[in-house]
């Protein structure tokens, strides 16, 4: 329902959602934090100082100084440069895997939810299979069947993720196709597809968005998982995950190997969480209430 200004000028859902967005601080506080990781993967080629492949053996294990920041690492790699290559890594693949996800899990949702019956039966057992299966584990299994790389990684944390998807969306069309409109355009032979796409789904994007901003941190943290088992990205490209595995033999003697990567991966899943909490309050317009 729309409410009102103090104009007296009627708010958009879209501008509802935004005021009732920045009422939360630690909300905006995460999304710049997201906004900044986005910059940093899109840019970072122009700010790193130096290749994040390039070898500087006479700095090896140097810690943070006034030419390299955040300390190098056993190769005298340039740690910065390499955590900023890393963003782009991580980036790419919670956002792209998220993509993949939602793509299936909607669909996937909609149908269950739409057709019901025998048709909702099977895919809700199939998923319950899928839910049985730690995320984490699911996703090693599968970057161990498909291959250790950077698609591959994509592509298994976006399965693990899609069944969340589909239930969410699942529970929202078997409320909303009850509504009377959509039984009104059903009862004038308006074909299923129609229905589905152009009446149902615009009402159900709300927890999709807030699902898919929740993904994004689970997604980091896997790839981080896998790629600090050796299963994600592959030496000599950085990602935060490796860089904490090649930190291992070093926690003592080099202990910003360890803190900085660490660090990264936690400011980023603070960032998506704070932003998805926000997004589902802002969203939901009985939680935008209290």
């Amino acid at each position: 329902m729309n409410e009102r200004n103090g104009k007296d000028e009627i708010l958009s859902p879209s501008k509802l959602a935004w005021r009732n967005f920045k009422r939360h601080k630690l909300g905006i506080i995460g999304a710049l934090i997201v906004v900044f990781l986005i910059l940093i993967a899109l840019f970072g080629n122009f700010i790193s100082p130096y290749d994040p492949l390039e070898m500087h053996t006479e700095d090896a294990l140097k810690g943070p100084c006034a030419k390299y920041w955040l300390g190098t690492d056993r190769f005298g790699r340039d740690q910065l440069s390499r955590l900023i290559s890393g963003t782009r890594v991580s980036m790419i693949v919670s956002f792209g895997s998220i993509f993949v996800a939602a793509s299936l899990g909607v669909i996937i949702g909609l149908i269950s939810g739409y057709y019901g019956r025998y048709v909702d039966n099977v895919i809700m057992r199939l998923l319950d299979i899928i839910f049985a299966f730690p995320m984490l584990l699911l996703a090693l299994v599968l970057v161990a069947v498909l291959g250790p790389n950077l698609r591959n990684v994509l592509i298994a944390i976006g399965f693990v993720q899609h069944a969340r998807f589909a239930r969410i969306v699942r529970g929202q069309v078997l409320s909303v196709k009850e509504k009377e409109y959509i039984e009104g355009i059903k009862s004038v032979g308006a074909r299923a597809f129609t229905v589905i796409f152009r009446f149902i789904l615009p009402n159900v994007l709300s927890p999709i968005i807030v699902q898919a901003t929740w993904g994004l941190s689970i997604a980091i943290m896997i790839e981080a998982a896998l790629s600090f088992l050796g299963l994600g990205t592959q030496p000599p490209m950085p990602s935060w995950g490796l860089m904490l595995n090649e930190s291992r033999r070093f926690m003592e003697l080099a202990p910003w190997m360890t803190i900085f990567p660490g660090l990264s991966i936690m400011f980023a899943v603070l960032g998506f969480n704070l932003m998805g909490d926000a997004l589902r309050d802002a969203l939901d317009p009985r939680l935008s209430q209290r």
